[in-house]
């Protein structure tokens, strides 16, 4: 409802910068169009601060008359005389004067913009409000302003703060984004020394071929020196071979063991060659850019690394891993990066069937599962719409359907406290997404297994952004 009466000021009102009209001081004074001219007069002398009165017939409203109005029009000559006892109704069809009319749910913002916007002759002009019954009172201009002044005043104060908030944000994201490179980094860091753990281990045994039998071998380098020597003070064979029985030297054995032993050490060579080269290929430290590569090698050089973790284990038997490959062409793509993704989802296979394996045999409700059943399964084919298709399968546990939607979610794991920091796989969607313009999605039943499918064009959608 509208004020009764009207208050001195605006500045006791407790605006907000979305108050209204609602919210302002009115002043509801009122006069019938058949009363005397001077009346207006008296009301307006009674009142200094009043703006303006309102004029009704039959008590609605048809119009208003401005304090400015009528006192410009009595002081003009015969002004008084013409309308002071005349009906109100002869001075306001005289005049009539426009009026603007606003709803009390009108912002006070829009009202300030709406009566600024009125010609020069009616900017002063009180602006009359009508509320849902359509009742009607005068707003002074001026405490328009005044409110508008407020509202201005909150709006610098409240952008203020704003700023000083933004200020803070834009400060706790750029703390936010260093704490996440330093997360990633933690991430690599982890699977680094995962790798290195591995690859050690791997290592080790073709080191140890060699290794163990340096003493063998130069035990029987002595020994031929000093057949070289026996020959060299033209010795007969059968002296050789009598000095060399005194010696303790069975040539025969010799002869017959050396080659065997040269072989074990040739093996144990390659096989620290072939995990080198795996490892230079895996980490493709020379091929940081968008290149054609050959995912299969990608996929064989990952296979390698992780072969200690696919051996027999004391709680569990060996991991088979069964490879159907489909004629893929070479495939342009950040090389080592999409390895790391492979290096990801293989672990976790091998994560899934190693610890489906053991909770099956603690008596849970699974099938206990054989040698013949720890199986990794990797596919992979071309698509119809020219995109390669890498499908790694583990029969596992399998993976609840309410948690395969946040598997792919930073910071989200599915191992037990301390076997996982939940980024393998939110670092490998984006780099399939976002780096390959690719998908990387699952499929998953519980108690049946888990497969990721990957997708990734064949050549590449970034190339033009490089």
């Amino acid at each position: 409802m509208l004020a009764m009466h009207s208050m001195r000021n605006a500045d006791e009102l407790n605006l907000k910068l979305e108050s209204t009209l609602q919210e302002l001081p009115v002043w509801t004074v009122q006069i019938e169009l058949d009363h005397p001219g001077n009346e207006l007069s008296k009301i307006f002398d009674q009142e200094p601060l009043l703006p303006g009165i309102i004029l009704t017939r039959n008590h609605q409203c048809v119009g208003m008359i401005s304090r400015r109005l009528f006192f410009e029009q009595m002081s003009r000559p015969y002004g008084l005389g013409l309308f002071a006892g005349r009906p109100v109704e002869y001075l306001y069809n005289f005049l009539l004067p426009d009026i603007s009319i606003l709803s009390e749910d009108t912002p006070i913002v829009d009202a300030t913009q709406i009566a600024l916007g009125r010609s020069s002759k009616l900017v002063y002009e009180p602006i009359v409000i009508t509320d849902q019954s359509c009742q009607y009172g005068l707003l002074d201009f001026h405490q328009l302003l005044l409110a508008y002044s407020q509202i201005h005043v909150l709006t610098l104060s409240r952008l203020q703060k704003e700023k000083e908030q933004v200020r803070i944000a834009r400060a706790d994201f750029r703390d936010l984004q260093h704490n996440y490179t330093r997360l990633l980094q933690n991430e690599k860091m982890i699977a680094l020394g995962q790798l290195v753990a591995g690859i050690a281990h791997e290592i080790n045994n073709p080191m140890n071929f060699i290794y163990g039998n340096l003493t063998y071998a130069n035990e029987y380098v002595k020994d031929l020196l000093f057949l070289l020597e026996c020959y060299q003070q033209e010795h007969s064979y059968a002296e050789m071979v009598s000095q060399a029985q005194k010696q303790g030297i069975e040539i025969e054995f010799i002869m017959e063991d050396l080659p065997k032993l040269l072989s074990s050490m040739k093996v144990g060579a390659t096989r620290i060659n072939e995990i080198v080269l795996s490892l230079r290929n895996f980490s493709r430290l020379d091929q940081a850019e968008l290149k054609l590569v050959d995912i299969h090698e990608g996929i064989e050089n990952t296979l390698i690394i992780l072969k200690h973790n696919l051996k027999v284990k004391p709680d569990r038997p060996e991991i088979k891993v069964i490879k159907e490959y489909g004629k893929l062409p070479l495939v342009e793509c950040y090389a080592g990066q999409l390895n790391q993704v492979f290096m990801n989802i293989i672990a976790n296979a091998i994560d899934a069937v190693s610890e489906g394996y053991i909770l099956s045999n603690c008596g849970d409700d699974v099938t206990p599962k054989t040698q013949k059943d720890m199986t990794i399964h990797i596919r992979s084919e071309v698509t119809d719409d020219d995109q390669v298709m890498i499908r790694i399968a583990d029969n596992g546990m399998g993976i609840p359907e309410s948690l395969q939607k946040r598997l792919f979610d930073p910071f989200f794991t599915t191992k037990p406290v301390g076997k996982g920091t939940g980024l393998g796989l939110s670092i490998s969607h984006q780099i399939i997404v976002e780096k390959h313009g690719g998908q990387l999605y699952c499929v998953s039943r519980l108690g049946e297994g888990s497969e990721f499918i990957i997708k990734i064009p064949i050549f590449s959608e970034n190339r033009e952004s490089e």
